[in-house]
């Protein structure tokens, strides 16, 4: 299939050598109604098959009993791996959705929810894996346990962990992908043929980001502060922003895969709805502690994206 990508680029005003994944929103089939068609198949995948898909995996792993443990969210009856699976069993899903709507809906390559070049920048998409991996690690892992020591624990299975590590690589590039394709590739892309200010697809996205996130362990823990400081502004809004700023999704995809894998295989609280074998364990959550390290993550990564590394020279944009 050939994906005509220069349609609809009149309306948006703007040539397509300077066009950024936003403006591929007005690229192949376009108009408001498949748009809203695309989002209720990909909301369908994510929240109806792939729970079912979870279903199955637990049935597999475990039977009537699995079942009824996925029922009670009770991952860690599959064991330390096989909750972490359970757990992500759907994404693949929810990114079949995606894919279905953007190809189907409105025959487009699904590259252009990344960038609007002819290729993604897999360097930059390196350069956000940094700036996001390197200072996490330093202030969240390190900083935390010299800060509450007591509350790690080493992981001495280390079979367990080895078994763990590249399932945790392959499942997690599938899930934040996934996010990221959708809150600030999808969402951005169709709020933008309403209007196309930047603060205000920042805010729409990192807002519908935030939703299915709220309920989460750690959201719960840190009261509406942690879930505002956290998620809404060091998470939704700060990819959301470095996204539009950057006229591609790259910098994000590797951001939000380098904070997830950081946490599930060295860093992980017990209490996490993703729980995992990480080398180390954290008993408690230190919600404040959390909230001041995300504050402090934000100059330090986009210093580290912007100054430490530069960005891409345009390159040419999708034409096929």
């Amino acid at each position: 299939m050939r994906f005509k990508a220069t349609k609809g680029t009149p309306r948006i005003g703007t040539e397509v050598k300077d066009a950024t994944y936003v403006e591929a929103a007005g690229w192949g089939k376009y108009r408001w109604w498949r748009y809203v068609l695309g989002l209720m198949i990909i909301l369908f995948a994510w929240m109806v098959v792939a729970n079912l898909a979870s279903a199955l995996v637990a049935l597999a792993l475990g039977g009537k009993e699995g079942a009824a443990a996925l029922g009670r969210l009770d991952f860690a009856a599959f064991g330390p791996v096989g909750g972490f699976v359970v757990s992500m069993a759907g994404f693949p899903v929810f990114l079949a959705g995606i894919l279905i709507a953007v190809t189907l809906i409105h025959q487009r390559h699904p590259r252009t929810l990344i960038t609007a070049r002819k290729q993604i920048s897999w360097r930059r998409v390196g350069h956000g894996f940094v700036a996001g991996f390197v200072p996490w690690v330093l202030l969240g892992g390190l900083g935390q346990y010299l800060l509450y020591p007591d509350s790690f624990s080493f992981n001495s299975d280390l079979k367990t962990f080895a078994l763990f590590v590249p399932i945790a690589l392959i499942l997690t590039a599938i899930q934040t992908t996934t996010e990221e394709l959708f809150f600030r590739g999808y969402i951005v892309q169709g709020a933008s043929l309403i209007w196309s200010n930047r603060v205000f697809l920042a805010i729409v996205s990192a807002v519908i980001f935030t939703l299915p996130h709220a309920t989460n362990p750690e959201s719960q823990e840190g009261g509406w502060i942690g879930m505002f400081v956290g998620i809404f502004v060091g998470t939704g809004l700060l990819y959301a922003i470095v996204s539009l700023i950057d006229g591609t999704t790259e910098l994000a995809i590797g951001a939000h895969f380098a904070n997830n894998i950081a946490y599930f295989l060295l860093f992980n609280w017990s209490g996490s709805f993703f729980s995992a074998p990480a080398l180390f364990s954290i008993s408690e959550y230190h919600a404040r502690f959390y909230d001041i390290t995300s504050l402090v993550l934000i100059p330090v990564f986009l210093a580290i994206a912007y100054k430490v590394f530069k960005r891409d020279k345009a390159a040419e944009p999708v034409d096929s």
